[in-house]
């Protein structure tokens, strides 16, 4: 029995291949036999594949979907974090270019007022148990700063260094309310004493009861002994209002300070003196104010008709 079903599967094999080539002949030869044959199969199995295409389709083009919209997730993720890098990179460059105008200013002032200075970066604004408003510079006492020497921002006093550490140095702000400094109004010898105030604004209290002050007058550091710890000529800032109250011993005036305490970033130590008092020679110039160009129109009638 098993040899007899052997034979038969060999001879259905053999019945197979030679049907197999005989078709394939003819095809070679041009006889459209397989072409109906393939119609025919293709007419058969046409709606199942129609009804195939209409149940997997949907379900291919969900998988896609969800593909695409991985890519495009990451694409975004991507261009999320590329925007944020450029970003940081834009920030960086402006607060560089800030630093360096900052640094051209206290240059040009020092260097006016025959100051030696050395420069350093705002590393840290706070407080200390002593002072409400300072701030920390990197730059110590290896680089020669020492305690109560005068610090300046590109638009005069920026306050006084209190501590110094090696590598660092802390430095009470002009905006302390327990920073005083002896004031000269420019352009006289009339003389205060400035107090600050814990912000922009700081408290003039004028010596001489015969002494008057207005808005507009310009304040300049009146200098220390030796130079220490104020040097002399710095610009403090302009009076905006005058406090006129009778009856009072010496008048009074409030001060704004040319000096933004919250944007430094940079600021000098000087750490000599001049060699003689610069005067008025760092009073801020007054801004130029640009005429506005006058615009004349001249209508000239045109003539009446004679009736």
């Amino acid at each position: 029995m098993r040899k007899g079903g052997e034979g038969r599967a060999r001879l259905l094999l053999v019945i197979l291949i030679v049907t197999s080539l005989f078709l394939i002949t003819l095809d070679l030869r041009g006889v459209k036999v397989l072409e109906s044959f393939k119609q025919g199969t293709q007419t058969v199995l046409s709606p199942f594949q129609r009804a195939g295409a209409v149940v997997l389709n949907p379900v291919k083009d969900f998988f896609s979907d969800v593909a695409h919209l991985g890519r495009t997730g990451n694409q975004i993720e991507k261009l999320e974090a590329e925007n944020a890098e450029l970003k940081t990179q834009l920030l960086n460059r402006k607060n560089a270019d800030g630093q360096l105008k900052q640094l051209e200013n206290i240059l040009d002032l020092a260097g006016t007022a025959g100051y030696k200075i050395l420069n350093a970066k705002v590393i840290s604004h706070g407080s200390s148990q002593s002072f409400s408003q300072t701030i920390t510079i990197d730059a110590g006492s290896n680089a020669g700063i020492k305690k109560n020497m005068t610090v300046l921002s590109q638009y005069g006093l920026a306050g006084l260094v209190k501590d110094v550490y090696p590598n660092s140095a802390l430095i009470q702000l002009a905006s302390d309310p327990a920073f005083k400094v002896g004031a000269r109004i420019a352009g006289t010898q009339q003389i205060g004493i400035l107090s600050g105030r814990g912000n922009r604004s700081a408290s003039l209290q004028l010596l001489d009861n015969s002494t008057t002050v207005k808005v507009g007058d310009v304040l300049l550091a009146r200098g220390s002994v030796a130079n220490f710890p104020f040097v002399p000529g710095v610009p403090l800032g302009y009076v905006s209002q005058v406090d006129n109250s009778a009856g009072a011993v010496a008048q009074t005036a409030t001060i704004r300070y040319y000096t933004n305490f919250s944007t430094l970033g940079i600021v000098a130590v000087v750490v000599s003196g001049p060699k003689s008092n610069p005067g008025d020679s760092l009073v801020p110039r007054k801004p130029q104010v640009t005429p506005i160009p006058t615009v004349t129109v001249t209508v000239t009638p045109s003539p009446t008709a004679n009736n």
